[in-house]
């Protein structure tokens, strides 16, 4: 199997293997990541997700080998059938050429980032929630050499976490961009050994596991409705999708650091 599913406790990480085409993307394995990010975000037992590839390369991107097989006419004609599912794109827009790079989680995702994330495999870099990156990984447009568009969210994601002029400069130029400039950019928010990065996003990821749930998951969701509203209009949907959390898990906790649990800056034991 190209993708495979390692768990411990409620941190589930998605390994793509297909290292003898540097985990490019083709039908087969985009089909079996979208499942498996379903079934992450459809199980009560998983809380996070870290997304890595092996063999040193994350994503080289969409497979060309295959792309070179379509119809230049009706490209994506294998993919007009949209995702079906509550984590999926509505059915306004097939499933992407990437696999999950459209689904809609409810659960945070990390990306550990090994050696190339480039084209669609930068795409579902930007998908995630955030991105670990070692030393020695970079991102690029690699696919603007070859007249393949992005298509997997790049050109909308990209913007938002960089800001238009640096995404258009990387967008247009197509160069190369190191672990170490994304760090300064924001593009990534750590940079660990060559070789590390995904122990690092594990070790974050079961961090944010042991917390109460319901609240990450709003202020999660929070953060990321409120893209593109107005100061008021954000406030307003904070408010009321805090609220559940709030009753779920928000006073239950303060009742645990009543009874002494957490005091004096110890964080440890919560619980």
């Amino acid at each position: 199997m190209a993708v495979r599913i390692e768990k411990t406790g409620a941190v589930w990480t998605v390994i793509h293997d297909r290292p003898e085409a540097r985990n490019a993307m083709d039908p087969a394995s985009a089909d079996a990541l979208t499942a498996a990010f379903l079934e992450f975000d459809g199980d009560k037992t998983a809380s996070v997700a870290v997304f890595y590839g092996v063999g040193g390369a994350f994503c080289s991107g969409w497979d060309l080998k295959y792309v070179s097989t379509l119809d230049a006419k009706r490209p994506l004609s294998d993919l007009d059938i949209p995702t079906a599912g509550p984590r999926g794109n509505g059915g306004e827009i097939p499933r992407g050429p990437l696999g999950p790079s459209r689904l809609e989680l409810d659960k945070p995702v990390i990306a550990a980032i090994e050696g190339p994330a480039v084209a669609g495999g930068m795409e579902l870099g930007l998908w995630c929630d955030f991105r670990v990156m070692a030393r020695g990984a970079y991102f690029g447009v690699y696919c603007r050499r070859w007249g393949v568009p992005l298509i997997d969210g790049g050109t909308v994601r990209l913007p938002r976490i960089v800001g238009q002029g640096r995404a258009l400069e990387i967008i247009l130029t197509g160069r190369k961009v190191p672990a170490e400039e994304c760090l300064r950019i924001g593009l990534c928010e750590y940079v660990t050994p060559k070789g590390g990065a995904r122990q690092k996003a594990e070790e974050l990821a079961q961090e944010i596991a042991r917390f109460p749930q319901v609240c990450v998951r709003a202020d999660r969701r929070s953060a990321i409705k409120s893209q593109g509203l107005t100061v008021r209009e954000g406030l307003i949907q904070e408010w009321y999708n805090g609220r559940e959390a709030l009753i779920e898990d928000g006073v239950a906790g303060a009742t645990r650091f009543k009874s002494g649990l957490g005091r004096h800056g110890d964080f440890q034991k919560i619980w």
